[in-house]
């Protein structure tokens, strides 16, 4: 980790803009603005820069303000064949991350926390800081991207992102069936992009190869009678995390719809995630790493990272 030099305007502005002191947050497209709760009212509400920066397709890395739409990001990489971890959920870059929500078929495109190789933030003292390193190698000490990704822009607000991408299949297909065993669809296939199961139905993403994908469609034929449909079905709005092997209690824990991700852990509900008892000694390192980089609590102030 490494302050950075005044040499970039666009952040040296955007460092300029929080300032060192009083409460303040950024905004991005506000489509998880609920989330870790409310905002302090009195903090002030700012915008991060946006644009790509440089995209280095060989190399499947891409430079990127943190204001940036994910839907613009997107249509700049498909154009050479190319996607990353972010989900398109109408926001932006920097507001995904600090979400830390993963795509809905995350078993194909990959977890996001392990897509981001490299962020440049400001910190409570409003300094520049740059974390991780354009490629894997060249990272060295505590991996400060993984933890911030994920934390409400409370550790630090995210001014510019390096992201691994990874290429679009040459084919993709969505399939569902119902009253279908969703372990048993998820066991029966070798590398699927999502298993996803709402208590009646299970939909299937599989990417690849044309000829791979006819082969894992063989493979679920001795599961059920599983047909082609558009894409996976629309998700709730409440995101939970939960262990794999609870799924299949959510019949019973989910007082609404729900979508499940098997093998992945996380579930989308209309209802919002049940309070959870904390373990007490993760509460104790999660109060002390945030004091360490915000002290005085000026950084999206009112935010609670779930534990």
């Amino acid at each position: 980790m490494s302050s950075l030099r005044s040499d970039d305007p666009v952040l040296a502005s955007f460092a300029e803009l929080v300032g060192a002191d009083g409460p303040v947050s950024v905004a991005g497209g506000r489509t998880r603005w609920e989330c870790g709760g409310a905002v302090d009212p009195d903090a002030r509400i700012i915008e991060a820069p946006a644009g790509v920066v440089t995209y280095a397709a060989p190399e499947m890395t891409v430079q990127v303000r943190a204001g940036t739409m994910v839907a613009e990001l997107n249509a700049a990489l498909a154009e050479e064949g190319q996607r990353t971890a972010l989900p398109d959920r109408g926001g932006t870059v920097g507001g995904a991350i600090a979400v830390g929500e993963n795509v809905v078929d995350v078993m194909g495109r990959g977890r996001l926390r392990d897509a981001v190789l490299q962020l440049r933030y400001v910190s409570a003292e409003g300094e520049l800081v740059t974390s991780g390193g354009p490629v894997v190698k060249n990272v060295t000490g505590y991996n400060l991207p993984r933890l911030l990704t994920g934390s409400l822009g409370t550790l630090g607000l995210i001014g510019e992102v390096i992201l691994r991408t990874n290429p679009i299949p040459a084919a993709s297909r969505w399939l569902a069936a119902e009253g279908i065993s969703p372990a048993a669809a998820f066991d029966s296939l070798y590398a699927p992009g999502a298993v996803l199961w709402n208590g009646v139905t299970t939909w299937v993403l599989l990417e690849g190869h044309p000829v791979d994908i006819d082969a894992e469609m063989a493979a679920l034929r001795s599961v059920g009678s599983f047909a082609e449909v558009d894409g996976p079905p629309d998700l709730p709005h409440h995101r939970w995390s939960i262990e794999p092997a609870e799924v299949c209690e959510l019949r019973a824990r989910a007082a609404g719809e729900f979508v499940a991700s098997i093998g992945v852990g996380t579930v989308w509900a209309t209802e919002p995630e049940p309070a959870r008892l904390g373990d007490s000694t993760v509460t104790q390192v999660a109060a002390r790493v945030k004091h360490n980089f915000d002290p005085t609590g000026r950084l999206n102030p009112g935010r609670q990272v779930p534990r």
